[in-house]
């Protein structure tokens, strides 16, 4: 009998281990990252794990309630003297008895998340929808009775034209004690919506309020959440913070976690309250890294895509895993933030979330193209923003297509053999010297490279920057051929390539002996990073198909990836279509930044919501040549696209491996002249 399988989120380690195995101990020798300190005794709490029940379509398993030991007398005395999570366990205590999905949530994690999705420097015009005035009220008087909130209405309209104003319990409740000890002179935090005449105070305070109104910027992203605290006066970011999105257990991917709502009754309502529950803790910490009493957050704008805008709102997400891909609402909304669960900021505070553009392009890109206005490029621009699920917009001042395309938490460094998320340890950057086949590094956390005899950082893991800049550079260094297989050590000339089993690996750096890790590129690892490009590149050439060319003027990469990947590796991987390198820009966190806009600005609000409905939308799903662009983009860089302007800065090794011995054909990318039967 097969020893019970466990799946550990977000990294994607699996492993079988024998029945009575603690959590903890299964992590530690897959190398996931899981914090301990006591020792496994239960006293420092570290470890703490979320286990996952139901169906796990993406997984191949069903998790049962037996999955794990009862809880013993170590947590419960823990959890009756300091308090655990709902349906948290702790890792050291909590023992293997079936198949079962543990989530390691941030706070276990032992290498604190790096935030990739850095706010933009770009400037942004100020006109807040949130904003502060000073009033002067006209105090009671018995022969003119009328209520304190009327005569601040009537203030707001003389003296701001702003009007007619409504105010929720809370505000009513501190009215009258500011008006008071503000001797009539009060601060107002007003909330007026873009093409409303209505507006909302939410915050009151006596005389000048000097503490600041703030907003949040959130990028709610499949597999990471990121988020800038923006001061309203100025626009300012403050801080900005991030984390990996609890969801992730549930599925890696968008449809995973769709097929587990449909499995799973109330598996939306699951995750619905992880995602709320994530949103005001990333709330509060940031609001403590920058010394800012989170009551003073008065609003949030949200970007995401189709399905996590559904299960933030509570919307069940199954219509979207179907055709017609049917949303509940594409339009703009404006809420009380409570009613998506964020009761860790004001009590009044406002939500706004961007419109969607179709069922599964989403308010995510819809923010790009506010930042990045590609209905206003006099050049042909492809932008290009990668995450689990990539927004590809191809456009100019004569109109804008939008798609996305499944390209899977790979790029994020999730499932990947050594993959990690981006944080200190984690190789970024690699280079391998194709005559002896050596590699150098560099990790995030240190500017040296892994030769510079000062180098004494040890590797923990390789994050999604890290194995696409890996696996072009093995192409480019003869030990990977255009079909994606890596050598021998007797074809590459290195016993780096080592062999596992059927295939071979290529190893990056050894750490065991400084108790971290072996680091290497599984054949595993290549499969996972061609599916994701040829994904991606299979989604920007069918844009190109509807526009009717076979070429564009300039590549913008947006989010995380385009920020820390270059051009050259970007293209030898064949993940965007061929251009000069320097027509390849990158535009950062372009989805944050659309958020920040709208956060600051309500005019752009009205901007993107007409923009959006003449974006001409096209459905990868349902596109018959999609399938055809996909498999001729698994080739590296592609089998029949050519790369002149590639070829003209990177000569790709002729190289093959297969058993046919065959070269691929093509200078400049392993173009394959014939079809396999």
């Amino acid at each position: 009998m097969t020893d019970p399988l466990v799946i550990f989120t977000p990294s994607g380690k699996r492993g079988h281990f024998p029945v009575g195995t603690p959590i903890l101990t299964a992590a530690r020798q897959l190398g996931v990252d899981l914090d301990s300190v006591c020792g496994g005794r239960g006293i420092c709490s570290k470890c703490q794990i979320a286990p996952s029940y139901g169906d796990f379509p993406k997984h191949g398993v069903t998790v049962s309630d037996g999955a794990l030991s009862e809880w013993n007398d170590v947590e419960a005395r823990y959890d009756r003297v300091r308090g655990l999570k709902e349906g948290r366990r702790l890792g050291c205590q909590a023992k293997v008895m079936g198949d079962i999905v543990v989530d390691v949530p941030p706070e276990s994690q032992v290498h604190k998340q790096v935030v990739r999705k850095a706010a933009s420097a770009k400037p942004i015009t100020m006109d807040p929808a949130t904003r502060l005035v000073m009033i002067d009220v006209v105090e009671p008087d018995m022969h003119e009775p009328s209520g304190d909130l009327e005569r601040v209405a009537d203030a707001l309209r003389d003296q701001w034209d702003i009007g007619p104003v409504t105010a929720r319990l809370p505000v009513l409740k501190a009215l009258q004690p500011a008006l008071r000890k503000g001797q009539w002179q009060i601060s107002v935090a007003v909330h007026h919506p873009a093409n409303s005449d209505k507006a909302q105070i939410v915050g009151v305070w006596p005389g000048l309020h000097e503490g600041g109104l703030y907003g949040l910027a959130v990028d709610l992203g499949s597999t990471t959440i990121a988020a800038h605290l923006c001061d309203l006066a100025d626009g300012s970011v403050l801080a900005s913070s991030g984390l990996m999105n609890p969801q992730i257990r549930f599925g890696e991917d968008l449809m995973s976690r769709v097929s587990y709502v449909m499995m799973n009754p109330g598996g939306d309502a699951e995750m619905t309250g992880a995602v709320q529950d994530a949103l005001n803790t990333l709330a509060v910490e940031i609001a403590t890294e920058a010394g800012v009493d989170p009551n003073l957050i008065f609003e949030t704008v949200i970007v995401c895509n189709p399905v996590m805008h559904h299960l933030l709102l509570g919307i069940d997400p199954v219509e979207l895993g179907q055709a017609p891909f049917a949303l509940a609402t594409s339009g703009s909304l404006t809420m009380d933030a409570r009613e998506i669960g964020l009761t860790g900021i004001a009590p009044t505070a406002q939500a706004y979330l961007l419109p969607c553009i179709a069922g599964h392009v989403g308010a995510d890109a819809a923010a790009v193209a506010l930042a990045e206005e590609p209905n206003n490029s006099n050049d042909l621009a492809l932008i290009v923003d990668v995450g689990t699920n990539a927004e590809i917009l191809l456009g100019d001042t004569n109109g804008v297509l939008a798609c996305s395309s499944p390209t899977g938490p790979a790029f994020e460094g999730a499932q990947i053999s050594a993959g990690q998320r981006a944080a200190p340890g984690a190789i970024e950057r690699i280079e391998i010297n194709p005559d002896t086949k050596e590699p150098r590094f560099r990790v995030i956390g240190s500017d040296l490279w892994s030769d510079d005899p000062a180098f004494d950082t040890v590797p923990t893991g390789i994050c999604g920057s890290g194995i696409i800049e890996a696996v072009a550079e093995m192409r480019m260094a003869g030990l990977l051929d255009a079909s994606g297989l890596i050598g021998s050590a007797e074809a590459t000339g290195t016993s780096r390539a080592e062999p596992t089993g059927r295939t071979h690996a290529y190893l990056i750096h050894d750490a065991t002996d400084q108790g971290g890790p072996r680091i290497t590129v599984t054949q595993g690892d290549i499969r996972a990073i061609q599916l994701a490009k040829s994904a991606l590149y299979a989604g920007a050439r069918l844009l190109m198909d509807q526009r009717g060319v076979e070429k564009v003027d300039r590549v913008v990469l947006a989010g995380a990836f385009g920020a820390h990947i270059s051009p050259k590796h970007a293209m030898v991987l064949g993940m965007i279509p061929d251009v000069p390198l320097d027509k390849v820009q990158s535009a950062g966190n372009a989805a944050g930044h659309g958020a920040r806009i709208a956060l600051c600005n309500r005019a752009a609000r009205t901007r993107i919501e007409e923009t959006v409905h003449n974006i001409h939308k096209v459905e990868t799903a349902i596109e018959p040549k999609f399938q055809e662009h996909f498999v001729n983009a698994n080739a590296i860089p592609h089998a029949t696209d050519p790369f002149p302007e590639l070829e003209q800065v990177v000569t790709l090794p002729e190289v093959a491996f297969g058993a046919s011995g065959s070269a691929p054909g093509g200078a400049g990318g392993g173009r394959r002249r014939r079809r396999r039967g």
